[in-house]
């Protein structure tokens, strides 16, 4: 942050704070989408993280990727009423999302790119590799489609404009799809590849399968 931009950003009023915690109540904060609500939060970081710490929520900022977005905390105590909803993720929709976070692994590793962008076929190519040789690969790979557009409900893919088929993987998904989150997956994966298997062998459909959650996406 430049000189300049501090020195503005110290004569803001606190009259931004209602705008920029009721911007977050909403959803994710993206600085490339919001950049006057973004700068306002970056003034007024501090002051935002004690106002949602009263109603037991955490803020959580990462200004090199841009995003900020509002979490319940770790160590409230069940006495106040859960403000951010935990979603359900059917298995195929968690197995896409482990995937992609894999992918961007990778990605991050091994190129200087910023933005990682795939195909449906691509994805497709990426999860049929996973299946488990007695899936019905054709049956999951139909039901592919419905979970993409899931994924995209979620913010964790992005529709590529102008490019049908094509999509971007959100960069917060990193924030989500943690370390935790893909050990908790990983705990019960053995589980549910059999029942995928035993789906698939008795023609059966797995799709409202539950496995695991996220909060607030």
């Amino acid at each position: 942050m430049t000189l300049e931009t501090r020195e503005a950003n110290e004569t803001r009023t606190p009259e931004e704070l209602p705008g920029v915690v009721t911007r977050l109540f909403k959803g994710v904060l993206y600085a490339e989408n919001d950049e006057k609500v973004w700068q306002s939060l970056l003034a007024l970081v501090s002051q935002v993280r004690d106002y949602v710490a009263v109603l037991g929520l955490e803020l959580i900022v990462d200004e090199s990727e841009g995003y900020a977005f509002l979490k319940s905390r770790e160590d409230a105590d069940g006495s106040l009423p859960r403000l951010i909803p935990r979603r359900q993720l059917t298995f195929n929709v968690s197995l896409l999302l482990a995937l992609l976070r894999g992918r961007m692994l990778e990605f991050d590793t091994n190129s200087s790119e910023l933005r990682l962008v795939m195909t449906e076929q691509q994805i497709a190519d990426m999860v049929s590799v996973f299946l488990p040789e007695s899936s019905n690969e054709a049956r999951v790979l139909d039901q592919l489609g419905t979970n993409i557009k899931k994924v995209v409900e979620l913010g964790f893919l992005r529709k590529m404009r102008g490019q049908p088929g094509t999509y971007e993987v959100a960069r917060i998904l990193k924030a989500y799809v943690d370390a935790q989150w893909l050990e908790e997956f990983d705990a019960r994966l053995s589980d549910y590849r059999a029942s995928l298997a035993g789906a698939a062998a008795s023609g059966a459909s797995i799709s409202g399968t539950e496995s695991t959650e996220v909060e607030g996406a």
